[in-house]
């Protein structure tokens, strides 16, 4: 007698871990602008490089999710990975090379960032909520085999380092006044953004995808899924 769990067809499975990666992916886009618009307006009141920084990570964030959303909306989801990776990979380089060159004006002291609430509050707020929907989105794109739903979700889960950072960076900087650790918080966001870009250009159609015939199982998945 065939139980419920083998009566779950292959093609059933990829077509309910698709919605998923959807749903997943509009929530992303919908937090990320309201981030986004907040972490750049705060920061730019405030003249802080760590907090733009991670505003325009949030850009990127919505750009990464936008492409795993257009990849997913096609009849043909795998066909369109290796440009949803590109897309993704370029994105990192790009805030990497922004907040490098602000961070650089910022030791150098081009401004000294100031006491920022909302930022603390926004990072601290970012540093709960990114974890769980990285996690999420990330284990459904292991199962599916999808590389670049696996690639948006560590763009979701950067996030959640850059939170740490810059919450920790704007804290020392209200608190004990040391206004280098801003442009020095921007700076690993920087280095992190480089090593999730490669990781993003590497990685595509790296994961074994859900293959009528074969258990459903996430095993399968490359090192880049991992």
């Amino acid at each position: 007698m065939a139980t419920g769990t083998e009566t779950v067809t292959p093609s059933l499975r990829r077509a309910v871990l698709s919605r998923r990666i959807r749903w997943f992916v509009a929530s992303t886009i919908t937090y990320n602008v309201i981030e986004a618009v907040v972490a750049l307006v705060e920061g730019t009141r405030v003249s802080s490089t760590a907090l733009i920084g991670f505003g325009l990570d949030s850009v990127i964030e919505v750009s990464s999710a936008a492409a795993v959303a257009w990849q997913f909306a096609g009849r043909d989801p795998e066909a369109r990975e290796k440009v949803a990776l590109r897309i993704i990979a370029v994105s990192f380089f790009a805030l990497a090379a922004y907040v490098t060159v602000d961070a650089a004006r910022g030791l150098l002291g081009a401004a000294d960032a100031q006491h920022s609430v909302v930022g603390i509050v926004l990072t601290a707020l970012s540093l709960a909520i990114m974890p769980v929907l990285s996690y999420a989105q990330r284990r459904a794109g292991r199962e599916l085999g999808s590389a670049s739903a696996v690639a948006d979700s560590k763009q979701t889960l950067l996030c959640t380092y850059l939170s740490a950072v810059v919450l920790v960076g704007l804290v020392l900087n209200s608190t004990l006044g040391w206004s280098w650790a801003d442009p020095i918080a921007a700076l690993v966001i920087a280095g992190i953004a480089v090593r999730e870009g490669l990781n993003a250009w590497r990685g595509d159609a790296c994961c074994a995808p859900v293959i009528p015939g074969r258990p459903v199982t996430s095993d399968r998945a490359c090192d880049f899924c991992d």
